[in-house]
Formats: C-alpha cells, structure tokens, sequence
C-alpha cells in the first residue's frame, strides 16, 4: 500500500489517499472522488462502507452467492467497480458496473471466460440489491483495445469483431439471466420489467470456449422474465474507470502508443510483448521507420459498434456515422508513420502537452490533446474533441476554420502560459492549443491578445440596476473585499 494526496480537481482541497502501490496517481484521484465525506480515505474502508450491506441483503435474499467476496476480488484485481452512487449512496436514474477486460487477460492462459462470465452476474446482482427500484440497470465493459493488444489482433480485422460481439453477447446473456434470478418472488418489490429477447448467435471468437459460453448464456436466459427493462450498455468513461486502470473506454481503439507523462502505455506494451518485440527491439525498428502499432480508423470503430449493439440494450452514438450515412470518399487517411511535434506546457499551473501528426508535404493531420492531472470527465471530453478536430481535417475542414473557431474560447484554468514562448496567455486549454497551431502552421504570430475577464465592478450608491439572488449588495461588503464575478455563458 502506499499513500498520497489526490483531489478530485486540481483546485479542490486534496485528501490523504491509502491504496495499493502499484496503483496510479489517475486512481488516487478517482478514489478521492469516489469516497463519501472529506478527510482522509482509504480503498479498503471506502469499499467496504457500501459492500458489506450489500452482502447481508444478498444473504437476506437467499441468493447463495458470496457477493461481498466477489465485490472485493474484483476491486482488488481491477476488473470491475460500480458507479459513483454506490460509493456516495446517491440514487442515480440508471445504477451502473464497469467491467475492466484487459484485466480478464491473464498473461499464459488467456482471456478468462468463465470469471468474465461471473463478473457479469455479480455485477446485476449488486446494483439490483443497491437500487431494487432502479427499472434499468448498465453493466458495462471498458478497454477493449487493451484486450486486443493482449491477444494480439488489430482493431481493423474482422477477427476483432468477432471477439467484440462474442464478448457483448456473453455480457447481454449472464446479465439478463441474473435479472432473472433477482425477479423471483419475494427478491424485488416490482414486478418484471421485461421479457429476454431472442437474439442472434454469437460469432465464433478468437478466444477458446467463448462463443460457446455465449451461446450457451442466451440460450438460458432467452424468453426469461427479467427484473429490469435493460442491463447492458456502453457509456463514456468516468471515474470508476480511473480507479481500474483504464486506457481507453468501452470498444474504442487505442489512441496512440504513450502516455501524457511519457512512456509506453499499458496497451501498447502488451501489443509488443504479444508479438515478442522487446523494447530495444521496438526501439531500433521505429528509429529504422517500421510502423510497430496500428492505427485504426473511424470506420473500423463505427464496424466495431455496429456488431456489438445487436446485443446490448443502450449503446452510445458512435464517434463516426454509421451506415445510413456513410463517411465522404475524400477522406485523407494519415501515412503509417507521421511525422509531427509534441509540444508540453503549463497553462495556469496546469499542465497539458500537444501532439500533432502531419501529412507528407507538413500539413495538420491529426492532433492530441493530453491533460496531466485533470479529472477523468475532462480528459476524456478533450479526447474526443481532438478526435472530433482530426477527422475533420482528415475530410478537408481547413486548419485556420478550427483557429477562427476556437482561439478565444473561455473557460478555466486560464492565464499565463509557461514552456511555449509563442503562446504568452490563454484563456482556456482549447484556446493555447489553436494559438500554438495558428503559430505552428499558419505562421499567426499576431492573434488577438488573450486578456482575462474585466472584473465586475462594485455598484455604486446611485446604482438603481436590481441585484440577482447572489450578489453581494455593496452596502454589505466591507471596503476592499473582493466580489465573486458571475458570467452567463449559455441561454
């Protein structure tokens, strides 16, 4: 175990973190977050503050399944964790469970079906127990791109679907059959919400024993009267990610091979080990111009998406358009190996670096945006911005409609910047990234300056203007005290 101090955001008051040390900084953050109440936290008390009663009503219930058990074997090998209401006690309109799958990879024997499987009942079970009026339920899987790296296959094949739809349709059965389980009679206080579907025969997968434990999940739960109207889904990734670890959310490929703070991550080393390239070895084939890690497309993700929602209940819009709209045809793919810059600055105190991609002749072709310590909402909404920002440069948006867009925007942290000397002040990451593009591959030196907000001025006495509900009258202010500035940023 280790300990250290970690905030929920890089201006909250930080808390005392106690979790096991090979666990990360992204993790101590997620925990801090997670925990109910201030002060100090540790992971074995926060875990147990909501799994122990769970236990007693599962025992109530006569389920005969040793939850508590199955709760902390799954925290403590980072393959799964509930939703942030569990660990607040907070009613949320749909209670959810994410299951980590690059952590079901265990290295020699491969992926672990049948403790997949198991997670997955035990993951329904929990969040029926916690929330018995919740109709809906969202059990959730992550890091698929690490699973892939783990057993070796490129996110573009057709054998990577394969395993995708294989894994949602195991999910979709043992989720279902353990809704079933919980609508018994005298388990849950409302009727059943639904009726398992028939659904169509998993795909033979490139993992043993897997689409026969599919098959043999649907066909179990099929025609099944459930307790809830849907228990699977995919969603963006939050904080129960960060605590387990995850690189990427849901079935969404790899990014790119490093890490913000440098290095290799997690799924691209398991990419090399897969194919038995040390890292020196790694190292000379990329100094000599070889392309070690795949690079996979829009398209490839919309394929991947469209074969698992055939089984799972709510699935979140894909980033690219599926089928009925069918991506332009003057798509500019990047080469295998682009050449571009990785610039690190501190924005406020803040760190964040960005990485470009360039086509032959030095145009933009792709961008990244890496956040050092923010939360895990924030870094993943700047990832999909960037993602959003390359695929319209890769269809011939032109760069300088993205600085005219973009250049400008507010929102914190905001103020000087510091290790770009292009780029003095900005009022808000998105605005320094398009000021040090505008620089990179404009050559627009001279932006409009980023000046911070004029601050609100005290009303003075002969100031009829009525005060909002939070405005401090300036009667009540004592002389020199500092008045907090509202800004309405939407209608």
């Amino acid at each position: 175990m280790r300990r250290t101090l970690a905030g929920t955001d890089p201006d909250a008051t930080p808390r005392l973190v106690t979790l096991p040390a090979s666990w990360d900084d992204h993790a101590a953050s997620a925990l801090a977050a997670l925990a109910s109440g201030v002060g100090p936290v540790r992971l074995a008390c926060a875990a147990e503050a909501f799994i122990r009663p769970l236990a007693e009503r599962a025992a109530a219930a006569g389920l005969g399944v040793p939850l508590g058990e199955r709760l902390h074997a799954l925290l403590l090998s980072r393959r799964g964790a509930p939703d942030a209401g569990l660990w607040l006690g907070r009613a949320e309109p749909v209670p959810g469970f994410v299951l980590n799958l690059a952590a079901f990879h265990e290295p020699g024997l491969g992926f672990a079906v049948s403790d997949f499987a198991e997670a997955v009942e035990t993951a329904v079970l929990v969040l029926g127990l916690a929330r018995p009026e919740a109709p809906r339920v969202a059990v959730r899987i992550a890091d698929f791109a690490g699973l892939l790296a783990c057993l070796g296959l490129d996110y573009e094949t057709a054998a990577a679907r394969d395993l995708g739809a294989a894994l949602a349709a195991l999910l979709r059965g043992r989720a279902d059959a353990a809704s079933a389980r919980l609508a018994r009679p005298g388990i849950m206080a409302r009727p059943a919400g639904a009726f398992a579907a028939r659904l169509p025969a998993p795909p033979p997968a490139p993992v043993p024993g897997l689409t026969e434990a599919a098959a043999r999940a649907l066909a179990a739960a099929t025609g099944a009267p459930l307790a809830h109207a849907a228990t699977t889904a995919l969603a963006p990734a939050g904080a129960p990610e960060a605590l387990l670890g995850v690189e990427t959310a849901g079935i969404a490929p790899a990014f790119g091979p490093l890490r913000p703070e440098g290095g290799l991550t997690r799924t691209a080393r398991a990419w090399l080990a897969a194919r038995g390239i040390g890292t020196e070895a790694a190292l000379a084939r990329t100094l000599a111009g070889e392309s070690l890690f795949p690079n996979a497309s829009p398209a490839a993700y919309a394929a991947m998406q469209e074969r698992v929602a055939v089984y799972l209940h709510d699935v979140a819009s894909p980033v690219v358009a599926g089928p009925s709209a069918p991506l332009p045809s003057a798509r500019e793919s990047l080469p295998a190996r682009a050449r571009g810059y990785t610039q690190k600055a501190s924005l406020a105190g803040h760190r964040l670096s960005v990485r470009t991609g360039e086509y032959t002749d030095g145009r933009l072709g792709e961008l990244a945006i890496a956040l050092n310590k923010e939360g895990p909402a924030m870094r993943g909404l700047m990832d999909a911005f960037a993602a959003a920002v390359s695929l319209g440069l890769q269809h011939g948006v032109p760069l300088q409609e993205f600085v005219e867009a973009f250049v400008g925007t507010r929102f914190g942290p905001a103020g000087p910047v510091e290790g770009d000397p292009a780029v003095p002040r900005a009022t808000s990451p998105i605005d320094y990234v398009f000021r040090n593009l505008a620089t990179a591959y404009l050559g627009r030196h001279h932006l409009p300056p980023a000046e911070p907000e004029e601050p609100v001025e005290a009303a003075g006495p002969a100031d009829t203007t009525p005060l909002l509900p939070l405005d401090l009258p300036a009667a009540a202010a004592s002389p020199g005290a500092r008045r907090r500035a509202f800004r309405l940023v939407a209608k």
